[in-house]
């Protein structure tokens, strides 16, 4: 599996929103059997959240990508296009009340999240939107999650790691097989495959990794009613404004309106089904559990 994820998302030169630390261990992870060959195309529709008396929980888990069903239906890891298509079926579900999505991820690539973001910022104008991290929304997921129209965390948790980097390399000299790789691209095309050991090809992959930023930063402002231009100065771990990127603990992270409250799952699910759900007709027991249903959709 190893190797499979690293071809998903090691791509040369492409952005990733993505706390390495935190996502190490994913990696690591062996890859399921039933995942081999054309299993996948052969299953049925993954389930992407549930709902229990009006309120829906959709699971934001493991590390993210655009499009990855195998991903997706074997290891129950989100992906952009899932996120996407279960906020337009929540919104035009009237038996919907309120969205809680459940954070568990280091974060991924930067490639589709911003679809997904505005699918989550547009369901968050119809209906209320929740994000939950238990026990991590980094980088990507925090970019999902600033657009909830609130952020708790449980205790332990942790958010952040607001912003982007790429991994690229160039040849330099042959190779194991005694070949020398050579590169070249168009006329008008340079910054296609810029050379990371020129000053050049620096200046064109920070410009990218700016140009990403700021579109990151615009999200997460707009999302957290923070001013744009405060908001390096809040994510920063020093004086100095370049020193953003780091991941918060819950406290630190409502101290810099990264996050709203702390609060346990159980309390979380309580106060949010108590606003929104109906209330139960059965007995107390079977009450208490139905409550609780839509606490263990993300551990299932």
């Amino acid at each position: 599996m190893t190797q499979l994820i690293g071809d998903i998302l090691a791509v040369p030169g492409a952005p990733m929103a993505l706390d390495a630390g935190f996502a190490a261990g994913l990696l690591a992870l062996d890859w399921p059997q039933a995942a081999q060959g054309d299993a996948v195309a052969a299953q049925g529709a993954v389930e992407r959240y549930r709902i229990e008396r009006g309120v829906a929980v959709v699971p934001v888990r493991g590390l993210l990508t655009p499009n990855s069903a195998t991903l997706e239906r074997w290891l129950g890891w989100a992906t952009y296009r899932g996120i996407e298509e279960s906020c337009a079926a929540l919104a035009a579900d009237d038996s919907v009340a309120a969205v809680v999505l459940e954070f568990d991820t280091p974060g991924g690539m930067v490639l589709g999240i911003e679809d997904a973001a505005q699918a989550v910022a547009a369901l968050a104008a119809l209906k209320p939107v929740y994000a939950l991290a238990a026990p991590l929304a980094a980088s990507a997921g925090y970019w999902l999650a600033s657009q909830a129209r609130e952020i708790s965390m449980t205790p332990g948790a942790s958010v952040g790691s607001i912003g982007v980097a790429v991994t690229t390399w160039r040849a330099v000299q042959p190779g194991g097989d005694g070949s020398q790789e050579f590169e070249f691209t168009s006329p008008h095309a340079r910054a296609k495959w810029p050379d990371p050991t020129t000053e050049t090809g620096r200046a064109e992959i920070i410009r990218g990794l700016a140009e990403t930023e700021a579109r990151f930063h615009a999200a997460v402002a707009a999302g957290r009613k923070i001013a744009l231009a405060d908001l390096p100065t809040a994510l920063s771990v020093s004086d100095d404004p370049a020193d953003g990127g780091a991941v918060f603990a819950a406290h630190e992270a409502q101290a810099r309106k990264l996050a709203d409250r702390i609060e346990t799952r159980a309390e979380f699910y309580t106060r949010v089904l108590a606003a929104h759900a109906p209330a139960p007709r059965h007995s107390s027991r079977a009450a208490l559990a139905r409550a609780r249903a839509a606490e263990a959709t993300a551990r299932s």
